[in-house]
């Protein structure tokens, strides 16, 4: 079976989620804008969700403003004050960690967080001192992972902190707006964005619990995050590719096939839905209604990620380790920045005695790790092996 494609917004390495209405929502009656895709009594109730809990502050946040925001207020301006009191490393210590997306407040006392997560605490913040908010897509920013059978595609968010909400609107000034990103700056200034509303980064965050709790097996739990988000946010069409991935792995086929055509309807082109419309036909034992759907995603992607990626692992398989560094380094050509590219390359490097070169791609894999379980493997892994070279 091919694997399933999700879609989130900073997963993995650019991660994002959603989180929306509380499970009493599950009872409520959808917006009329949503078609009939919910199939609520085939999912057990699982636990609440609460929207109004993910921007919530905590007593330490609201503390940590009044003593290390406010009292530093420069000339002024107190969102260079909360930048400062944020991702200054002397103080809070902010990391990034793509192992679940949290809310405002468990972002605040774990310390780290994915980009929305991230993005999620600071706006949360930027709310206490009175700040505007506005939200950002960076366009054409999209990254792949995996875990088990499932491929995630992640794009990145952003927010931009405008003057105090009491301010006078008339002394607007562009140049006073502040664009946080959990990019390296230099990274930034080209990309082109599009605003999208705090509904939708509502939405992100749910459909992003959503494909968290799905890979953990937890279908119950994942269906009410993936409903919430439409409910928070029916135009978000990430949403409707889980809800459907995730009717898919339950096995309700017809529902899968009625919720990723709608969405597919909305944007034909989407490789994401093409490719799990086509699985949920095939799977229906429709296989000629999913013909023209593999056409059109062949036309659209011809190597889809992972596919070079993929033959590398099968020329392992057959002890081909030139043929595989050739089709390792072609993926990375495609995404230099995902860690287990690096790692299977330095592996088929450590087979044919090149142990300078591994040595090079299991950093590389290190540095682009996303959680801290990674990169204590691969700081493992790299020990081990300067070891060895050092006998």
């Amino acid at each position: 079976m091919r694997p399933y494609l999700v879609s989130a917004a900073c997963f993995m390495r650019l991660l994002a989620a959603l989180l929306c209405a509380a499970l009493a929502a599950c009872a409520a009656a959808p917006p009329v804008s949503l078609p009939p895709i919910f199939n609520d009594s085939d999912f057990a109730p699982a636990t609440a969700i609460d929207a109004g809990q993910i921007f919530a502050l905590s007593d330490a946040m609201r503390q940590y403003v009044q003593t290390q925001v406010r009292q530093a207020t420069h000339n002024g301006n107190p969102r260079t004050a909360l930048y400062e009191a944020l991702y200054d490393k002397s103080r809070l210590k902010l990391e990034y960690d793509a192992a679940m997306t949290r809310n405002a407040r468990e972002t605040f006392a774990a310390r780290q967080g994915n980009c929305l997560s991230l993005v999620i605490m600071t706006a949360a913040l930027a709310h206490e001192l009175g700040l505007q908010v506005r939200y950002q897509e960076v366009l054409g920013e999209e990254s792949w992972s995996r875990s088990g059978d499932m491929y995630f595609v992640a794009g990145h968010v952003n927010l931009v902190l405008g003057q105090r909400l009491g301010d006078n609107p008339n002394n607007y000034d562009a140049k006073g707006m502040m664009v946080i990103d959990f990019l390296p700056s230099g990274d930034v200034a080209g990309y082109r964005t599009r605003e999208i509303s705090e509904a939708t980064v509502l939405a992100m965050y749910m459909n992003n619990r959503a494909a968290e709790t799905m890979s953990e097996g937890q279908l119950d739990q994942a269906y009410w995050w993936a409903r919430a988000a439409l409910l928070q946010d029916p135009s978000f069409n990430g949403a409707y590719n889980t809800l459907g991935v995730i009717q898919l792995r339950h096995g309700d086929l017809a529902q899968a096939r009625r919720t990723l055509a709608h969405a597919l309807i909305r944007t034909p082109d989407n490789t994401l839905l093409l490719s799990n419309l086509a699985q949920a036909l095939e799977a229906s034992g429709l296989p000629d209604e999913a013909l023209p759907l593999r056409r059109r995603l062949l036309a659209l992607q011809p190597q889809p990620p992972f596919h070079y990626f993929n033959l590398g692992k099968a020329a392992m398989q057959q002890n081909d380790y030139v043929q595989a560094i050739r089709l390792f380094s072609r993926e990375i050509a495609r995404d230099p920045y995902y860690h287990e590219f690096h790692f299977w390359l330095a592996q088929a490097y450590a087979r044919m005695g090149q142990l300078a070169q591994a040595d090079r791609q299991l950093e590389l894999a290190m540095d682009n790790s996303t959680t801290r379980n990674e990169h204590g493997l691969y700081a493992a892994k790299l020990q081990r092996l300067r070891a060895a070279t050092a006998h």
